[in-house]
């Protein structure tokens, strides 16, 4: 308990200059880190982007095989029909050799007649099957391609993101830890306030210093006298355009 009253006091005790250090202390860590996530930030996209496009690919030549195989059921089917119709015509024939009258021989006619045009539709149908069928199979032959050709970008972009990883990772783990070292030196108001302000801010820049007259965030111009407040490090000054908090350029030079 004593210990961790001896560190609140100390916080306590931290100048607005000391305080104005380790913010941005903090934001060059921070930043350093987002520019190493960056680097790698668009690779684990494309890799998931290539994932769901396999993906993709994979369920088209699913269905392109479902798809033949249904052609394929038909087919059989229409070859079944043509001999169905080929059998009952021999059965017609034999038939017409014992009718008594015209009239059932007209009837056993017109049988025959229409189990051929079964015959030649069942043909039609076979071969309608078949130009679709060749048809699927060059678009399974594509996909198949695409497919592979997509596999292996993937292996190559993972490979890429792995190298990345395994280069920056010792890098990155160490500025996470003097991340949180720094957060522990600073006030939780305005720690908490600091990543408010990252945020809400496109680049994540929470602390900027006054360069050329202007605000280092939004780049608007700071009044003569409002720089010498933010020089004197006296108390701690946000941007009234942007809300970022205002160190001056001096401190990039200590910093370095």
């Amino acid at each position: 308990m004593a210990e961790q009253k001896t560190k609140i006091e100390e916080t306590a005790e931290i100048s607005v200059e000391d305080k104005l250090n380790a913010l941005f202390q903090l934001q060059t860590a921070d930043t350093s880190i987002d520019k190493i996530r960056i680097l790698r930030g668009e690779l684990p996209l494309e890799v998931q982007d290539l994932e769901d496009e396999i993906e993709g690919l994979e369920t088209r030549v699913q269905n392109y095989d479902d798809e033949v195989k249904k052609l394929e059921l038909e087919i059989g089917n229409k070859n079944q029909d043509i001999l169905t119709a080929e059998n009952l015509i021999k059965k017609y024939q034999e038939q017409q050799d014992n009718v008594r009258n015209n009239r059932e021989y007209d009837s056993l006619s017109k049988e025959i007649e229409f189990q051929t045009l079964e015959i030649e539709l069942s043909k039609k149908k076979i071969s309608e099957f078949a130009i679709q069928n060749k048809s699927k199979g060059e678009q399974i032959n594509d996909a198949k391609n695409g497919l592979e050709e997509r596999k292996g970008d993937l292996e190559a972009k993972k490979s890429e993101l792995d190298e990345i990883v395994a280069d920056t990772q010792k890098e990155e783990d160490n500025l996470d830890k003097k991340s949180l070292e720094i957060q522990a030196m600073i006030d939780p108001r305005l720690l908490t306030a600091y990543k408010r302000i990252r945020g809400s801010a496109r680049n994540g820049l929470a602390v900027v210093p006054v360069e050329r007259d202007a605000c280092g965030g939004c780049f608007n111009k700071i009044p003569p006298q409002r720089q010498l407040d933010i020089k004197s490090r006296k108390k701690i000054i946000v941007c009234e355009y942007c809300g970022r908090i205002l160190v001056d350029d001096e401190i990039l030079g200590e910093e370095k």
